[in-house]
This record gives structure tokens, sequence and C-alpha cells, in this order.
């Protein structure tokens, strides 16, 4: 027990490091008039093929205005505050797709957001429809800024009782029809400083740990392998916000309890399976799979020829009875009926339904939607886990500010990592089709929900943004730190992000 408690510590502490790069991140925003500073994050800027994209500018120095100003007024020296709760998504793509002049743009999202705010009381005041409504508002807004070329500052901020006086006090202001100016006593909203600069050669960083499995005596052939793979790092609106807790958060807890989950079989010559498990932590997940693309390229031929499937995790922690299979092979493929039967099998014990999705891959096309595609592309069978019944469009679903830690359900995080855990060990010990539960309830081989409640929490504190990870980033080090603990020849490739993909330094501006 003490043990537990200490790993989970260290955890926190490396966690805590990381906290320090998100205030780094941070710039402050003065009201000057109030005397008033608070924390605010940037919209990312980026560019994919030399095509700029975000927002391209950060400093600010621009009067406060609210959606209360009378139409048709300048907006070209205003920066417009806009609550979250009262957005009107229609204005805002208007303000975008028009190009119309303005200072800046000001998002204040709901405290229940804020993963550093221990509040439960921030959370607890929203009903459930509400934090649906607020939920699906973030993604519709993050899909219109995160395609944008926008010409001025956008931020966001986290509502408080500062900021929303200041809020409540331009709102007046603007109702008036009195238009901002130096001498009117209105509010000013200043960010200084240099502008980015595009991160040179970011690194992306693989993780990957073995258990090996159990060889007969005299055998000299390699042993069958099966991979679980979950890619780690986000993208999202707000670098500094983008904690990513189902996508994919999720994917990584799991994986980490499989592995926790079969160290205590292997650990055992009486169970150890005749299959050797690869477990592979990815980064570059958002961009195309990058990283997933680099790890399989350094395996050597025996090794691919090897893998029997891999099983890759995704987004698995908001679902409610169905997930689904994603795979590049045919349904008919002997090899696919197979993990499908397999695993329809279990979920059927486990009351969940699972569906299969095909979809064929096209080589030429650098897209790759799943991170299963990766390994067909090397014509390796593998298959995406997921609660999403259809591909995810470039840059979407990975981690940005509609993905926290209140729209995860950690029941069915554990679920799904008892679906996954016995359908790999029914395949593994040749108990297909029977009825026999390995990793029961109320056993030593029982899925760990306090486990999985402790890394959700630190992953949901913890931005992930691959190119603002070091190669000796805390994070990266817990990561592995971790699967050393429970697999073997624990091992960190280092690569850098596709160069189709550009990153500006938010910590320069």
């Amino acid at each position: 027990m003490s043990s537990g408690k200490q790993r989970e510590r260290q955890m926190l502490e490396s966690i805590y490091s990381m906290i320090a790069l998100v205030f780094i991140l941070v710039t402050c925003i003065e009201l000057c008039d109030a005397a008033t500073v608070v924390d605010v994050y940037r919209l990312i800027q980026y560019d994919i093929s030399g095509a700029p994209l975000g927002s391209r500018f950060a400093t600010l120095n621009h009067h406060a205005g609210s959606l209360h100003l009378p139409p048709g007024v300048d907006l070209s020296r205003t920066v417009v505050i806009i609550p979250v709760h009262e957005l009107n998504i229609t204005l805002v793509k208007e303000f975008i797709a028009q190009r119309k002049p303005l200072g800046g743009l000001l998002f204040l999202l709901p405290q229940m957001l804020n993963f550093e705010n221990r509040d439960p009381t921030s959370e607890s005041k929203y009903q459930i429809h509400e934090k649906k409504l607020i939920k699906n508002v973030l993604v519709e807004l993050e899909r219109v800024l995160i395609y944008a070329n926008i010409p001025y500052p956008v931020y966001f901020a986290f509502e408080d009782d500062d900021i929303d006086a200041v809020l409540a006090d331009v709102k007046r202001n603007d109702a008036s029809g009195q238009p901002a100016t130096a001498t009117t006593g209105s509010y000013k909203l200043v960010v200084s400083g240099p502008e980015p600069k595009r991160i040179a050669s970011p690194t992306i960083t693989n993780i990957q740990g073995w258990l090996p499995g159990l060889k007969a005596d005299g055998d000299l052939n390699q042993l069958p392998t099966i991979a679980i793979v979950a890619s780690y790092d986000t993208f999202g609106t707000a670098p500094a916000l983008s904690v990513g807790s189902d996508s994919n958060g999720s994917g990584i807890v799991a994986l980490l309890e499989i592995a926790r989950l079969f160290s205590l079989l292997y650990s055992n010559p009486k169970t150890r399976g005749r299959y050797s498990l690869l477990f592979g932590l990815t980064s570059g997940g958002p961009y195309n799979y990058n990283g997933t693309h680099k790890w399989l390229r350094s395996f050597d031929q025996r090794l691919r020829e090897s893998i029997d499937y891999a099983i890759c995790l995704n987004s698995i922690g908001s679902w409610d009875n169905k997930l689904w299979i994603h795979v590049s092979k045919p349904p008919e493929n002997a090899f696919i009926k197979q993990i499908f039967e397999g695993f329809s099998t279990v979920a059927e014990e486990l009351g969940i339904e699972v569906g299969l999705k095909h979809k064929k891959i096209n080589i030429s096309n650098p897209r790759v939607a799943w991170e299963h595609e990766q390994f067909s592309r090397l014509r390796v069978t593998a298959a995406t886990l997921t609660e999403l019944s259809a591909p995810p469009e470039l840059l979407e679903s990975t981690g940005g500010l509609s993905d926290s830690r209140h729209f995860v359900n950690e029941d069915a995080i554990v679920r799904s990592i008892k679906l996954v855990a016995e359908s790999i060990a029914r395949h593994v010990y040749g108990y297909q089709g029977k009825n026999i539960q390995i990793f029961a309830d109320d056993t030593s081989l029982a899925v760990n929900a306090p486990y999985i409640r402790s890394w959700l929490d630190i992953l949901s504190q913890t931005p992930r943004v691959a190119p603002f990870l070091s190669k000796n980033d805390p994070f990266v080090m817990a990561l592995k730190k971790e699967l050393q603990a429970h697999t073997h020849e624990v091992n960190v490739q280092h690569e850098v992000l596709d160069e189709m993909f550009t990153i500006y330094d938010l910590t320069k501006s």
C-alpha cells in the first residue's frame, strides 16, 4: 500500500513540474483601470503544409467590449469578451468568415473546466443537461477556431468574481451606447511581449515495454506477439488547456492497467502465456499518428511479422452501451473475424454491445484517421477500439477544451479494460468461446478502480501537446517509469514531428 502511495506521489510531483510549463505558456492580461490581473490562454498558432491557421498575433492593447455593443460600431480597436454560456456561434462565424476587423477576442470558460480548480462546487452547480450543452458549444467553437486563419489575438480565460465584475461594467457601458475610449473610464486589456516563433524540429517521443511470453524448451522460433497501443498526446485550440481526459487519457489509463494486470500473470512461469505482449505509448497522434508511423518503421521485419494483431485504444471513457472496432481489412478476413468474435463474446458477457466498422485505407493519402491504419499500411493486422462510430476529421477529437474530466465516466473505462483484457487473455490461453473470467471482480486479478482514478486525475491536469513536451519532460518520464513498473525492456524513442506541421512557441510571445 505504501509503495502505491509513493508511486502516486512521484507521479504527482512529475505533473507539478509539468504544470510549471503550463504557467510559462500562460500570458497575463491586465484590466488596467481595475488593476486586475488574470491568467489567459492563447489560441494555438500553427501551419499545415505552409498554410497559416489559428491566431496569428499575440500582443493586445485595446479597450474591452461585449456583445451588447450597438450594431455597426467600429471594433478594430476593441477586444470583445464573450462568456461561453452566452456564445452566439453564428456571430463568431461571421466575425471570422467575413474577416471583420477586431482588436481581439476573449472567451470566458466556466470554472468547472479549470483543472487547477479543486472546488467541487464549481461543477455541482451545473445540471447534466447544462454540462452537455457546454460541451457541445465548445466542440462547435473549437471546430470554428481551429481551422481559421485569424488576423488578431484570441485568448481564453476562466470566469471568476473579478472578471465577472469587469464584464458587468463593460456591458453597462456598451448598453448605454457610449463608445469605449481612454476618457470614458472603460477597461483596457493589455498583453505585451514579442510575437511567437515557430518551434524548430519539435520532438515526439514513443515509449514501449515488453512482457515476454514463455517459450517451450528448445524452441528457437520467435513467439507470436499481441500489441496494445495508445497515443498519449493532445491537440486543441488552447494548448495550455488541452488535457484530453477522454482522448486519449482513457486509452492511456486502460493500457497501463492492462499492463499491470498481465504483469501479475506473466510474473509466474505457470501462468505466463505463449504470446509476448508489446505495449506502446505513442506520440504524434493528432498529426496522422506520426509517432506510430516512425515507431513501426523502427521494427525489424521479424518483429513485425510476429505481431498476431494490434489493438489500439482511443477515446473509451465516454460511452453508455456501445463500443466500435474499426478495421482496415475486410470483415470477412479470417484474422478480423477471429478478433471480432473474441471481443463480441466477452462483450456479451459484460453486457456491452460491440460494432464493427470497416474503412479501406488509401496508401497514397497522407491522412490517417485511426492509429491502427499505420499498422495496416505495413500489412500488420490491427484494430482500433473506441466509442467513436466514425473517424474524426484531422485535429478533431484530440483532447481540446471540451474534453475534460467532468465528461469522462470511470465505469466506462473499467468496462473497456475488462473487455480488452479478457479478450486478449482468452486469445493467449486458448479460451476462445469459453465463459472463463480471468480478471474476475474481488480477486487478486481484478481491475483496480483506484489506480485508474488516480491516473485519470493526473492526466486530466496535464496538457500534452507534443511540440511543447521536451525529450525528458517530467510527464514523459512519469509514463516511462510507470510502464517500467509493469513491463520489461522499456525504451524510449525520440523522433522529429513531420515537417508538414509547424507549431508556434507560445512561451516567447
